[in-house]
């Protein structure tokens, strides 16, 4: 065997995971030729293919296989000597990577994070809002917001806020002559979160609308809302605050979500985090 490079086991673990040199190289802000020549030469290190290539994507040979265990367990050392001495660090500068939903950064978070930066100028904070759920042990955020409950054993966590929902309409769209929703449209959440709550509500007190439109972004929920498209079901801080649409009163409201706020316990004496997650619970929780 030649000398192993450390930095080509994140490249391995990072085509075992995505199954392709393409979203492996997305995922690493790499190129996919760069890629291709680092798996090449950590194959060459080793003396063997680590991947079988098939019309399907990379798929694990039994030597890969044998690799992928001490390469996860040494990814997790890893991760966890960056997380301690972040920890460790002093002072309120420096980089946070905060993540939530969509509407949730633009609504509720972003007031907050205008106060923080004008209290503690010289931490850069990075929002990250998109559906998926960043992972706080491998340090792809610092602190996390989401509609569900933490399961990690080493994240600490709280509830923070429950949000109201209500259903919205442009005004003079909703006919309360059909109660059971004949005539009418719908703004719903795409078919991969087609099991959130809001979604069995509205169908169940609407069964007769016709679904028009879905998205995973709530904004654009309500945009399409407001232009008339139909009436959608919305988080009641965003759904108020959106110019031109109205709640309607079915007499029942949507279910509430809770929102949960955590962050890995080895970043729990590390400044800038603390002090921002006190200042969110100061302002948001109830």
């Amino acid at each position: 065997m030649r000398v192993l490079e450390w930095s080509d086991l994140p490249i391995f673990l990072a085509i075992a995971r995505e199954g392709t040199l393409g979203a492996a190289a997305r995922k690493l802000g790499q190129t996919q030729p760069t890629m291709g020549r680092r798996l090449r030469a950590l194959e060459e290190a080793v003396g063997a293919a680590l991947f079988q290539r098939t019309s399907d994507g990379f798929v694990l040979t039994d030597e890969g296989q044998a690799m992928l265990g001490p390469a996860l367990r040494m990814e997790e050392e890893a991760q966890a000597m960056q997380r301690q001495l972040a920890g460790s660090v002093g002072g309120l500068e420096g980089l946070l990577r905060v993540s939530c939903s969509d509407w949730f950064g633009v609504t509720m978070l972003s007031p907050v994070l205008a106060e923080f930066a004008g209290m503690h100028p010289a931490v850069v904070v990075e929002l990250l809002t998109d559906p998926r759920l960043y992972s706080l042990p491998r340090r792809e955020a610092d602190l996390a917001l989401r509609i569900r409950p933490f399961d990690e054993p080493e994240v600490i966590a709280r509830r923070l806020v429950t949000i109201p929902y209500g259903l919205y309409a442009k005004p003079g769209l909703w006919n309360p002559v059909a109660g059971d929703g004949a005539g009418c449209r719908l703004v719903l959440m795409d078919t991969a979160f087609g099991g959130m709550p809001d979604v069995s509500w509205a169908t169940r007190l609407l069964p007769k609308a016709a679904v028009v439109s879905r998205s995973n972004n709530r904004e654009v929920q309500a945009r399409l809302c407001a232009l008339g498209a139909g009436l959608a079901v919305l988080p009641r801080p965003l759904g108020d605050s959106t110019p031109g649409i109205a709640l309607v009163d079915l007499g029942e409201a949507p279910p509430s979500r809770d929102t949960w706020i955590g962050y890995h316990r080895d970043l729990r004496r590390l400044p800038r985090l603390r002090a921002l997650f006190d200042l969110i619970v100061q302002r948001l929780a109830n």
